[in-house]
């Protein structure tokens, strides 16, 4: 996609496999079967749709998918790809990971967050990106790395920590530009520190959304996830977000869906929101 004076692609991180009934917490199966095809085993496929924005100055990768760490028992259990995907798929796209000036995570759970490092020879978590600054909500860090017991699932230290060891962490605080044409607006709900990236050359805008709205099939206001932190704000947020895409006819970024990476929105009386068009891919 061309949106402006920027170039954005998307980057596969991986395709893996996921409880469905995780993916939209209280809504009943009889209403998103409709919507999601599972297997024998519950299980629906999820992408990691990284987006690349090259400006012509920098070279900037919005999230990092699940990384190569996995166990081979862990790998099995997600039913994610071998090898690393998101580096295989930047490789395959033209840009080695020392091209890479900043990655920027909406939130720093282990699919969007865990290819931000990779094992060294000796077996030892690295940045995957030896040049880049990664850039992270402050919030989010902090709960990321306070060791709460009911959040060390979804926080492996091995994917962050050696950020700030080699001296690459950028925390930021609340709504702010990060780099001209690229901001941030914290909506909470999916973590304390989720945040919105809001993208935007010549006039033209795009917003990765992240995991308030990870899917087209979770554009209905009260659909959301099990992984919720705070289900209210989410279904506060989300609609507020998804209004301003919708009539300001921007793109929305979608980050686990397998088939849709960018759609223009449009309100919808039954499900509140609907695509009003859509791209596989950028």
């Amino acid at each position: 996609m061309i949106l402006g004076d920027f170039q954005l692609t998307t980057i596969s991180g991986g395709v893996f496999r996921i409880d469905a009934g995780t993916m939209f917490g209280v809504v009943p199966k009889v209403l998103w079967q409709r919507v999601v095809d599972v297997d024998a085993n519950n299980l629906m496929t999820s992408e990691t749709n990284c987006v690349l924005i090259e400006t012509g100055e920098k070279t900037i990768l919005i999230e990092t998918g699940y990384g190569s760490k996995f166990s081979e028992k862990k790998r099995r259990i997600h039913g994610a790809e071998p090898g690393d995907p998101l580096v295989e798929n930047l490789a395959a796209h033209g840009i080695g990971v020392e091209q890479v000036d900043m990655v920027i995570l909406s939130h720093l759970h282990f699919d969007h967050a865990g290819g931000a490092t990779q094992l060294d020879d000796q077996g030892n978590p690295r940045p995957t990106f030896p040049n880049a600054t990664y850039v992270a909500q402050r919030l989010e860090w902090v709960n990321a790395t306070a060791n709460f017991p009911e959040l060390q699932g979804a926080y492996p230290q091995d994917n962050l920590l050696p950020l700030a060891a080699a001296g690459q962490l950028q925390l930021i605080d609340g709504d702010v530009e990060i780099v001209p044409g690229i901001r941030a607006e914290v909506n909470g709900g999916h973590t304390a520190g989720h945040q919105s990236l809001f993208i935007e050359s010549g006039g033209e805008t795009a917003v990765f959304i992240g995991d308030i709205c990870p899917m087209a099939a979770h554009l209905p206001p009260l659909w959301c996830m099990a992984y919720d932190v705070d289900l209210l704000q989410t279904r506060r947020a989300k609609p507020q977000l998804l209004g301003r895409i919708a009539e300001h006819g921007w793109w929305a970024l979608f980050d686990h869906d397998p088939d849709i990476a960018a759609a223009r929105l449009q309100r919808d009386a039954k499900r509140g929101f609907a695509v009003a068009e859509a791209l596989p891919q950028l």
